[in-house]
C-alpha cells in the first residue's frame, strides 16, 4: 500500500500506553520511531536504501494509523535489543526490520517501502515477554506484492521469525488470523485490547492491510492481524 515517505526522526516518542490509547477508527499502521540524532550521511544513505520502492503517484493509507493520546504518566521501558530482519519462509518474506518516526503531533508512521516491516519500538521489543507489534504493506502503487502479501494466507501453527543485531533469533507461531473491518469493529478498544494491547505472555502482532478496496480505489476496507506466540 502507498505510504508517506519520511526520512529522519522526531524527538517526540510514544511508549506503550500512549500507543494503546491512541487509535481513533484508523487507517493505516505506520512505524513507531526512535530519535536518531547527529546522523550522518552513511546513517542516512542505508535509510534511503532500506525504502526500496518510493511513494510516487496516488497514495494510499498504510496498514494502520494510531495518534498519540495524553498521559497521566509514563511508563518506562525496558532496555533491549533491535530487530533487524523479519524471515517467513512460507509467505516469502525475509525483509528488513525498520525503526520508524513519530511525528511532532503523535502519529506513528508508516512502513518507508514496499519491502521493509516496520517495528513498533515504543509498545514492545522481541525478548521482553509481551506483545511485539509489527507492520508491513499488502501492496503499493506500482508493487502488487509488498512485504505482507501472502502473510494473511499463512495457517495456524506456521512460524514467523525475527533476527536481532546481535544475531539471537526469535521464532513465533502462528495462533490467529483475522480481518477486521476498519469502520466497524477496528475500534479504538479492540486496538487497545486486541491488537496493541499486552498479551500477558510474548506474542508477535503483525498488522496489514486487506479487504475490498473503497469506491475511489485509494484505501483498504480492512485490516489483518496476525497473532503469533513466541516458541
Amino acid at each position: 500500500m502507498m505510504a508517506k515517505q519520511t526520512h529522519g526522526a522526531f524527538g517526540t516518542r510514544m511508549n506503550r500506553r500512549s500507543a494503546m490509547a491512541a487509535v481513533a477508527g484508523a487507517a493505516a499502521l505506520p512505524l513507531v520511531g526512535r530519535a536518531q540524532e547527529g546522523a550522518d550521511e552513511a546513517g542516512d544513505a542505508e535509510e534511503l536504501a532500506i525504502a526500496e520502492a518510493p511513494s510516487y503517484g496516488v497514495r494510499r493509507p498504510g496498514p494502520v494509523q494510531l495518534l498519540a493520546a495524553p498521559l497521566d504518566k509514563a511508563v518506562p521501558q525496558a532496555k533491549a535489543l533491535v530487530p533487524v530482519q523479519m524471515v517467513v519462509p512460507n509467505a516469502a518474506v525475509d525483509a528488513p526490520v525498520e525503526i520508524g518516526t513519530i511525528t511532532a503531533d503523535g502519529i506513528m508512521e508508516n512502513p518507508s517501502g514496499s519491502f521493509v516491516v516496520a517495528w513498533y519500538e515504543a509498545i514492545s521489543a522481541p525478548g521482553l515477554e509481551t506483545n511485539v507489534v509489527m507492520a508491513g504493506h499488502l501492496d503499493y502503487f506500482g508493487v502488487p506484492q509488498a512485504v505482507f502479501y501472502y502473510l494473511p494466507q499463512l495457517p495456524v501453527g506456521d512460524t514467523v521469525s525475527v533476527v536481532m543485531e546481535d544475531g539471537t533469533q526469535y521464532d513465533y507461531e502462528i495462533e490467529s488470523s483475522r480481518l477486521y473491518d476498519v469502520a466497524t469493529e477496528l475500534t479504538p478498544e479492540v486496538i487497545q485490547t486486541d491488537v496493541v494491547g499486552d498479551t500477558g505472555y510474548e506474542a508477535l502482532t503483525l498488522i496489514t492491510c486487506g479487504g475490498p478496496l473503497n469506491d475511489t480505489q485509494t484505501e483498504y476496507l480492512s485490516r489483518w492481524v496476525i497473532r503469533a506466540a513466541k516458541v
